[in-house]
C-alpha cells in the first residue's frame, strides 16, 4: 500500500457463528421479509478498521480470504476487479458501501483530491491474515501494483 494509514478499531475471535434473523418490513403482509444469515464453520476472527488514503494513494493488488463490508465515509473510492477483461472503474461515493466477498483480486485507489477515508469490517477464518498481496493482472496495465 502507498499513502494509506490503518487503525484498528477491535479484533474478536467468535467460535462458528450461524445466525439468522428476520424481520417484518411491511406488518400486514406475511410475504415482505428482510432477512440476514450468517454462517460459518470454525473459529472466525473478526476485524473492525478505519482506513485512509491520501489522493494518488492506493491499497495495491490484493485479496482477502473472506468477506468484508466497506463503507466510504469520506472521499470517493475507486476499485478495480482483475477477473473484469476490460479492468473497468468502479467509483463508490462518500455515504455508500460495497461488499467483497473475499477471494478477489482488487484494488481500491483514491483517484479523488481529497482524503478516502474507510471504515471496513472483515471476517476472516481464525488466525489468517486479513489481507493477502496479489500481483498485478496483466488486464490492468495502467494500474501498477502500489
Amino acid at each position: 500500500p502507498v499513502g494509506v494509514t490503518t487503525a484498528t478499531f477491535g479484533v474478536a475471535r467468535f467460535d462458528n457463528i450461524d445466525s439468522t434473523t428476520k424481520t417484518d418490513i411491511n406488518p400486514g403482509a406475511a410475504t415482505d421479509f428482510w432477512q440476514a444469515r450468517l454462517n460459518t464453520k470454525g473459529a472466525s476472527d473478526l476485524y473492525v478498521l478505519q482506513n485512509t488514503i491520501v489522493p494518488g494513494g492506493t491499497f495495491g493488488w490484493h485479496s482477502h480470504p473472506g468477506p468484508s463490508l466497506v463503507i466510504v465515509k469520506s472521499g470517493t473510492a475507486t476499485f478495480y476487479m482483475a477477473d473484469d477483461p476490460t479492468c473497468s472503474p468502479h467509483v463508490v461515493q462518500a455515504g455508500s458501501g460495497f461488499v467483497d466477498n473475499g477471494h478477489d483480486t482488487h484494488v481500491v485507489r483514491n483517484e479523488g483530491s481529497v482524503d478516502l477515508v474507510t471504515v471496513v469490517v472483515s471476517l476472516v477464518p481464525a488466525g489468517f491474515t486479513r489481507r493477502i498481496n496479489e500481483p498485478a493482472p496483466a488486464n490492468c496495465p495502467g494500474l501498477p501494483n502500489g
